[in-house]
């Protein structure tokens, strides 16, 4: 039997957002609902996954999917390579797009705002938590570039565990971290009959302002 894509929707019928209940400030709100995700999800470690989209210089939007690693006042932190696509393109047009997806719970969180490197220091704090083999694959790996096959890429590990016999693995600088300072957030709640909840919030002179959007 041929796959129907136009039949395969699911009917939202778990909870509703009203404003009484929203919060004024989105990362409190956001905090909210990533630790219900994390206590509900079938895979509580992967709540915190997340779609990335960035800008190439052509104007090509380009998504792939991340952990978030932080969450602050000053914004969202992930890392990875800055040699990478992902970081020629956030070096090029510094703003990016974050989209948060819980279908559990039936919620979806979009964040949009500017990003920027972090502090070196905070990069190597973060590098040095992760396990030795992470460690290797980020001086070992040359990524978005093209590999002849992944025997090529076991070779390239192979030689990074040679050179690092004996010595510690410290952070390379084409690797870190980034945070996106948000200037939007959209929380978003699946409802009936296609009537979703859409709560949308601007940051404009320094305060959030909430708006209601139409699903």
């Amino acid at each position: 039997m041929p796959l129907s894509l136009a039949q395969m929707r699911r009917n939202y019928t778990l909870n509703g957002l009203r404003e009484e209940v929203a919060l004024d400030d989105p990362l409190a709100m956001f905090r909210q609902w990533l630790q219900q995700a994390r206590d509900t999800e079938c895979a509580p470690v992967e709540a915190n996954s997340m779609v990335l989209a960035t800008v190439d210089p052509e104007g090509r939007p380009h998504c792939r999917v991340l952990l978030l690693k932080g969450l602050s006042d000053e914004g969202f932190t992930f890392f990875g390579n800055y040699q990478s696509d992902k970081g020629q393109q956030l070096a090029a047009n510094p703003y990016a797009a974050m989209t948060f997806f819980w279908p559990g719970l039936e919620r979806q969180v979009r964040i949009e705002g500017q990003v920027s490197r972090l502090d070196p220091a905070l990069s190597d704090a973060y590098f040095d938590s992760r396990s030795m083999a992470s460690r290797l694959g980020a001086w070992a790996s040359p990524q978005s570039r093209p590999l002849a096959d992944r025997t090529a890429l076991e070779a390239m590990l192979a030689d990074t565990i040679k050179r690092f016999v004996g010595q510690a693995v410290s952070r390379p600088q084409h690797w870190g971290g980034y945070c996106l300072r948000p200037e939007r957030l959209e929380f978003w709640q699946g409802w009936a009959d296609r009537l979703h909840d859409r709560l949308d919030y601007r940051l404009r002179d320094g305060l959030w302002k909430r708006s209601r959007l139409a699903p």
